[in-house]
């Protein structure tokens, strides 16, 4: 007689990235900004940001992300391909299903807008549709090109988005896989819808950049505890705590309020800024690479963005290689 099978889960099989050649430094922001590297850099944390090039899309990013993730997971096909994105090539239709063709794929195929929060949102529905037997493979992409919403005379977001696209393989298995996705927990609050926007009738984002620090410290923090608590967690279980790259020292506010030293902390929002719905898988990718996490450690991923939305997921960390892609 054989025991009770583990509980199925959506498992991680699979990372790849993009992100554009161009790369913008402080300086070369300075130039038409009254700021400095010293003033963004202390402010954000930021050095350097990647831009897509003219007439590259939103697609071309997740395009490329996505053949990553698929080479990283050993496949050519799935069966869902999740675009989270607030930059989608046309207002309509969705840029998932072109994504989908352009790799050849004939899967179902959908965008999801919650701003920066949109990665933790696609990981949360495209595991749901796994487990539940929907589909049996998905590929999860979160690619954002700010710079064709960002006003690049305003200091307040110039200086802290960049484009990207980063994205993960999920296929069917038990939780007790390295890799599964142990649990999920998303919010939103719409009462702050205008702390992050771009107005009606506007072409630029704004941010109210106080008043989202503070929403983002309290709630990023209160929502990783509940799924750390959820996964049956304590702070001390917690190997890596990889939010969402929006600002260094909202990561610095969190990981202390969480008990969570330094070195546990995953940063790259130096080199890329603030990627959007990129920001988590890109993160992964770079910690991955210089192994700041490692197969078997227990991940937080935990973010917050415009609507407003947050979001956080539990998973233990699989023997996945990243495969990188630099597009023009």
């Amino acid at each position: 007689m054989t025991g009770p099978h583990p509980a199925p889960a959506a498992v991680v099989t699979g990372l790849g990235t993009c992100l554009p050649e161009t790369v913008v430094t402080n300086d070369d922001l300075s130039r038409h900004l009254d700021t400095d590297h010293a003033w963004i850099h202390s402010r954000t944390g930021i050095a350097r940001r990647h831009r897509a090039s003219p007439g590259t899309g939103t697609g071309d990013l997740a395009v490329a992300a996505g053949a990553a993730a698929l080479k990283s997971a050993g496949r050519d096909d799935c069966d869902l391909v999740l675009l989270a994105t607030t930059t989608p090539d046309r207002r309509c239709p969705a840029t998932a299903p072109a994504v989908a063709s352009r790799l050849g794929l004939e899967a179902a195929a959908f965008d999801l807008s919650a701003v920066c929060s949109g990665f933790v949102y696609g990981l949360s529905a495209a595991a749901a549709m796994v487990t539940a037997g929907t589909c049996e493979r998905a590929l999860v992409i979160g690619a954002d090109v700010y710079s064709s919403i960002v006003d690049p005379t305003d200091r307040t977001t110039a200086v802290v988005f960049g484009d990207g696209a980063g994205a993960v393989v999920l296929e069917r298995g038990s939780r007790d896989a390295p890799g599964a996705l142990l649990h999920c927990e998303l919010g939103s609050d719409g009462t702050g819808a205008d702390l992050i926007t771009i107005p009606p009738g506007g072409d630029h984002l704004t941010m109210q950049g106080r008043a989202v620090y503070t929403r983002a410290v309290t709630t990023m923090t209160e929502s990783a505890r509940s799924v750390a608590r959820a996964a049956g967690w304590s702070p001390d279980d917690i190997d890596a705590f990889v939010g969402h790259q929006a600002n260094q020292r909202i990561l610095t506010s969190v990981a202390k309020r969480l008990g969570l030293p330094a070195e546990r902390v995953v940063s790259n929002i130096a080199d890329v800024g603030n990627t959007a719905a990129a920001s988590i898988p890109l993160a992964l990718a770079d910690a991955s690479a210089d192994g700041r996490i490692r197969q078997g450690d227990r991940l937080v991923l935990t973010a917050f963005g415009g609507g407003l939305t947050w979001g956080s997921a539990a998973l233990v960390w699989p023997d996945t290689e990243a495969v990188c892609d630099v597009r023009a």
